[in-house]
């Protein structure tokens, strides 16, 4: 049964130094201020996954949280680069990062055969492309029935999956709704797991195509309004398109990008 927790009562329990943690969504439902709260209660050592990791990621690396980046593209969307991913790969700043680099399909069957309790998946994929040769989690196969030769990967259960959503009632059942990726896969193949949501209700109304997770299926729940900023929550916020584009000037400088951070009140426990 999900637990109701404040969101830095939830951080402090769930992550740990050195977990693996997945803070998932697609466009809408980003769950940046769990991001930030990690920022803020200075977590290290730790493996970030995420199919499509943007700006928060490229802050918890540019604050130190990050060893290793498990990941299938990265970019601040419609705008162009991480440069704080960028620094740590190419000169070690603020550490040093790992990358294990997938295809969107790659990391989307890795969580599914994790979510399934299955230790690996299989796929049509990564033809053409030098990754198998890059990379040690990807694998071939060769199907028993047809000989075919298919690309394998090991199932992604990370130590804690965070996610976004509208809204969870009193008990921790969850409903989003929008455009998902894969929020579901996430919660259920993660040891531990964290929603937070716009708001918690007293009953949830069933929407058409809604995700519902049930409450046996999550950890802990935190109400946190606006917690996808400055991404969307739909039906309760608008994306923030100003803030993408302020990021790339302010995460192109280190000392600017430290300003950010005592600015936001994350750096204090930040210390490197």
């Amino acid at each position: 049964m999900a637990r109701i927790l404040t969101l830095s009562e939830a951080i402090a329990e769930l992550v740990a130094d050195g977990d693996a943690i997945a803070l998932e969504g697609f466009t809408h439902l980003i769950p940046v201020a769990a991001g930030h709260e990690i920022i803020r209660q200075g977590k290290r050592d730790l493996t970030l996954c995420r199919m499509t990791p943007d700006i928060v990621y490229d802050q918890l690396i540019g604050a130190g949280c990050a060893r290793k980046l498990v990941f299938s593209w990265g970019g601040n969307p419609g705008v162009g680069s991480l440069h704080r991913f960028r620094d740590a790969v190419q000169h070690s700043w603020p550490r040093p990062l790992e990358i294990e680099e997938h295809s969107h399909a790659g990391m989307a069957n890795r969580y599914a055969a994790g979510a399934s309790g299955l230790p690996f998946a299989i796929l049509r994929g990564y033809t053409g492309t030098d990754l198998p040769a890059q990379t040690d989690s990807i694998k071939t196969v060769t199907c028993p029935f047809t000989g075919e030769v298919l690309a394998a990967v090991p199932a992604l259960n990370p130590d804690v999956g965070v996610v976004h959503a509208q809204q969870a009632d009193r008990e921790g059942n969850v409903q989003m709704w929008g455009i998902t990726g894969v929020q579901k896969e996430t919660v259920l193949a993660s040891k531990r797991s964290l929603v937070t949501v716009e708001e918690i209700v007293d009953e949830l109304t069933p929407r058409p195509g809604a995700v519902v997770l049930p409450t046996w299926a999550v950890t802990a729940v935190a109400e946190v309004p606006g917690g996808a900023h400055p991404s969307y929550a739909q039906g309760y916020s608008e994306r923030d398109n100003a803030h993408y584009q302020r990021w790339d000037a302010i995460s192109r400088d280190r000392a600017e990008f430290e300003s950010w951070l005592s600015r936001e009140g994350l750096a204090d426990r930040s210390a490197r």
